[in-house]
């Protein structure tokens, strides 16, 4: 089964004086379970891809089908609906809110779900926690953590929905080698559970650990 499938995927971003190509006529596919790399010069298109995948942003021409369905035609409350259920996302920033400790971080994407109560939330907060090596930092803010540390939170902050896909933008970019390889063996470990991983790396021994790797250049895939 097709957990991904990319068709015919173009978009252009279009000012007063220039139109940029960013992804021009791209079209692939990702089975359920796989672990998959995309390599390629920066500005080819990478992030753009990732966004449109995790239907974060809307192509030009094209559609994207995650697990069968397309996102075409979803109004901006579904399309988020389906995303929270569905996608779990790890980016090079953490994006983690200050001001929020680690455990209120991890627990947000669960807020917007209904029919969860907060002892589910707090007892699957600790789990997936746990599950990172954090659990002694729940009460922690980003500010008093290290970078791995805080790639580690949004880990369990993508994957406490359970979703069947994770997409993970140079999750390991802004990381020493130890802390790299930390990561690298988490996100192995989540994708031998059965979770399809799509991952934008620069890294070609990273690269070698998946089961393939799509390489763009100019927002075209040239394998």
């Amino acid at each position: 089964m097709a957990m991904i499938k990319v068709n015919s995927v173009s978009k252009l971003y279009r000012t007063s004086k220039i139109e940029t190509m960013a992804l021009d006529n791209v079209n692939f596919s990702i089975e359920k379970g796989e672990f998959v790399s995309i390599m390629g010069p920066s500005g080819c298109g990478k992030s753009t891809l990732l966004n449109i995948v995790g239907l974060l942003d809307r192509p030009t021409s094209g559609t994207v089908e995650i697990a069968g369905k397309t996102a075409a035609g979803m109004g901006d409350r579904a399309l988020a609906a389906f995303r929270n259920a569905s996608i779990g996302f790890i980016f090079q920033n953490f994006h983690l809110i200050p001001s929020l400790s680690v455990a209120d971080n991890v627990e947000l994407p669960l807020t917007y779900r209904s029919g969860i109560g907060g002892r589910e939330r707090s007892a699957k907060v600790a789990e997936v926690l746990e599950r990172v090596g954090l659990s002694h930092r729940m009460n922690h803010f980003p500010s008093q953590l290290s970078g791995g540390q805080c790639q580690r939170v949004a880990i369990a902050r993508a994957i406490i929905g359970n979703p069947d896909i994770i997409l993970a933008d140079e999750p390991t970019g802004n990381l020493d080698s130890r802390m790299s390889a930390e990561i690298m063996d988490i996100l192995k470990s989540l994708n031998e559970e059965g979770r399809t991983i799509l991952m934008v790396t620069h890294n070609e021994a990273q690269a070698e650990l998946t089961h393939r790797v799509m390489r763009f250049f100019d927002g075209r895939q040239i394998s």
